[in-house]
């Protein structure tokens, strides 16, 4: 992938917002043999910046998952050479400043953000943070202590939702660089050592591994710039590391479920398989429309949430992806920065009552396979091409987002987002659509999670194809009896041995 070969130079890309990128180019320069890419600058009085290594929980060595996450919190969270890391945020808190880490399968991100007035201070102590990490003992135990519990406690025994979407992606990628979450494993944070987080550092934090976006107030110091170039200056210097290749994953045919068993009141559905799409490829536009239609995030229009919500009282969730979307229960739109070179179809039901799981399961499998038999309708079609082409411009317009799909399109070797979306929404026509569909979505290999408390009694309802009948405390149109009739009994054809039963405690384990 171009966009994700390793560069010999530091790229520092500064943006005003949509309106600058999509009119503006940037002005070449060079300093301290830093390429810089200047635009124009903003008025609000706050320096942004997208601090972006292209490293990530996919070259965590075999054995050591979680280390890129804990160097990640290291630098973040751990103090710098000079100053610990509670002197830090005694000097960070009057800034009004922040300073955090974000990390995924093939990017590590720090967002950096400040108030003019406070900058050039401010930006002295995120640098020595980054290039002088203090890699004091104390820390590392605090925030590998940290990451263990949120395995433990946080993730798999507090939040369902969470717990089955990152578990599905974990048995999709068995195997594979993508195939642990991304803090890692219980048992494997547990043997790493601070001198395994110094290593990864110095091998992986270089300038040829540094991009930065920012977006620069009016009246920054003139002297401002080649202290942003020291940033790449001071970073390890190590030889160039070979670009990431990521395959795709090798999954056997059928389908295969696991059923997190854990005490709590609702039932979670989250099903899944590979597709080998990504944002830049030809049928990435045709099955962004599908999945929006499908199942928009938070969206009452998409057609899921009327079928299950809306029509049947299911549940308040349900949607599908194509693209990474984690913390869902927090956020009405995706995150930047997630960028993948491989990425899963998921559809994600939740919370369902727990005898009604089953169903819930059936009618997302039924409404599914529709969707591959029928594909969208040209009204349908229509309607989610014009909203996606006016809704990029909603997904970027703050300036940190902005910042963020920037560096995602560098990444992809696309267009800035709002450009690529709209002219290949321009393109896009229904019979392309309903053809990417059949060719990606309508898979033979699904992967399926269910998280809920009773785990043996689903375990082998769905293993006998038991019906499934679901009872309403309203009246419900005739047409909606009718077709429950046909989900009740809806065929799950899958072999014993593949629904598995496992305690959510050992998900991360």
């Amino acid at each position: 992938m171009n966009s994700f070969r390793l560069l010999k130079t530091f790229t520092v890309l500064f943006v005003l917002g949509t309106s600058v990128l999509a009119q503006s180019q940037p002005t070449p320069a060079k300093r301290a043999g830093a390429h810089v890419e200047i635009s124009e600058v903003t008025s609000a009085p706050i320096y942004r910046a997208r601090i972006l290594f292209r490293v990530g929980a996919a070259l965590d060595p075999a054995g050591q998952e979680g280390l890129a996450s804990l160097t990640a919190a290291m630098l973040a969270k751990g103090g710098s050479k000079k100053q610990s890391y509670e002197e830090i945020v005694t000097r960070l808190y009057p800034m009004s400043a922040s300073f955090e880490s974000q990390v995924d399968k093939e990017m590590t991100l720090f967002t950096a953000a400040s108030h003019l007035e406070t900058l050039k201070d401010y930006w002295v102590l995120i640098t020595e943070m980054l290039t002088q990490p203090g890699f004091r003992e104390d820390d590392f135990k605090r925030l590998k202590e940290d990451a263990i519990n949120y395995l433990k406690v946080s993730l798999s025994n507090g939040n369902d939702e969470e717990l089955g979407k990152e578990h599905l992606y974990n048995i999709i990628y068995r195997g594979h660089p993508y195939g642990h979450h991304n803090q890692g494993t219980v048992r494997s944070l547990e043997k790493i050592t601070l001198a395994d987080v110094n290593a990864f550092y110095r091998r992986y934090y270089t300038a040829a591994n540094l991009t930065v976006a920012a977006s620069v107030p009016r009246g920054l110091p003139v002297d401002f710039s080649p202290s942003v170039v020291s940033l790449a200056d001071a970073l390890p210097k190590s030889e160039m590391i070979p670009a990431l290749r990521i395959p795709q994953p090798q999954l056997r045919q059928g389908i295969e479920i696991d059923i997190l068993q854990r005490e709590t009141r609702s039932t979670g559905i989250s099903i899944g398989f590979p597709i080998s799409v990504k944002r830049g490829d030809p049928d990435y536009p045709a099955l962004l429309v599908a999945s929006y239609y499908f199942g928009q995030h938070r969206s009452s229009n998409s057609h899921l949430y009327q079928q299950l919500r809306e029509a049947r009282g299911l549940n308040y969730g349900d949607y599908s992806y194509i693209e990474y979307f984690p913390r869902g229960m927090f956020l009405f739109q995706p995150e930047p920065n997630l960028a993948r070179q491989q990425q899963i179809f998921q559809i994600w039901i939740r919370p369902v009552q727990p005898e009604h799981g089953h169903f819930a399961l059936r009618a997302a499998l039924f409404e599914w396979d529709k969707l591959v038999k029928n594909g969208l309708s040209k009204e349908d079609f229509e309607a989610t091409k014009m909203f996606l082409t006016k809704f990029a411009g909603i997904l970027t317009q703050t300036t940190d987002a902005n910042l963020g799909y920037q560096l995602d399109s560098r990444y992809y070797g696309t267009p800035s987002f709002v450009d690529y979306i709209g002219e290949t929404m321009k393109k896009l026509s229904l019979a392309q659509v309903n053809a990417a569909i059949k060719r990606h979505i309508g898979s033979k290999m699904p992967r399926i999670v269910v998280v809920t408390k009773d785990a043996e009694g689903l375990q082998k309802s769905i293993i006998a194809n038991s019906p499934s009948p679901i009872t309403y405390n309203s009246t419900k149109p005739v047409e909606i009896l009718v077709e429950d009739k046909l989900i009740e009994r809806y065929p799950i054809i899958v072999d014993s041995s593949r629904v598995r039963i496992l305690p959510a405690a050992q998900a991360f384990e």
